[in-house]
């Protein structure tokens, strides 16, 4: 965790250890999951080698979605953050290849938008 240790007192975020508890059977050897985040059903979490999108589909959330990002494959991303009225945040991922984004997400106001930008660019302008 080292560097984003601090980060992790954030309302939106999900401690690592409960992410390893939950997650463990899709990490590789060596792969260590140093932040999430929770936005209702779906996850997103930061690991020292990709960024891994958890989806909850279906009326129960029975069905689950694994997308696996390579870091090195996001060409670009935006984060528009919510206005006076406006109760979400967006964070758009383009994929390199693609036109339009690959991956548009609503954060609500639980989750510092910010602090998502800043893991995000870290891993990214590596």
């Amino acid at each position: 965790m080292g560097l984003f240790s601090a980060i992790l007192g954030n309302a939106g975020s999900v401690s690592a250890d409960q992410l390893q508890k939950d997650y463990a059977k899709i990490l590789i050897d060596g792969e260590a999951i140093e932040i999430g985040f929770k936005l209702l059903r779906d996850t997103f979490i930061f690991t020292n080698k990709r960024l891994i999108l958890i989806d909850k589909q279906g009326i129960t959330g029975s069905k689950t979605e694994y997308k696996s990002i390579n870091y090195k494959t996001i060409s670009r991303f935006s984060v528009e953050t919510a206005g006076t009225f406006e109760l979400d945040a967006e964070l758009k991922i383009w994929i390199s290849g693609e036109a339009n984004p690959s991956i548009i997400k609503q954060f609500n106001k639980s989750v510092d938008v910010y602090e998502v930008q800043k893991v995000l660019a870290f891993h990214v302008l590596k």
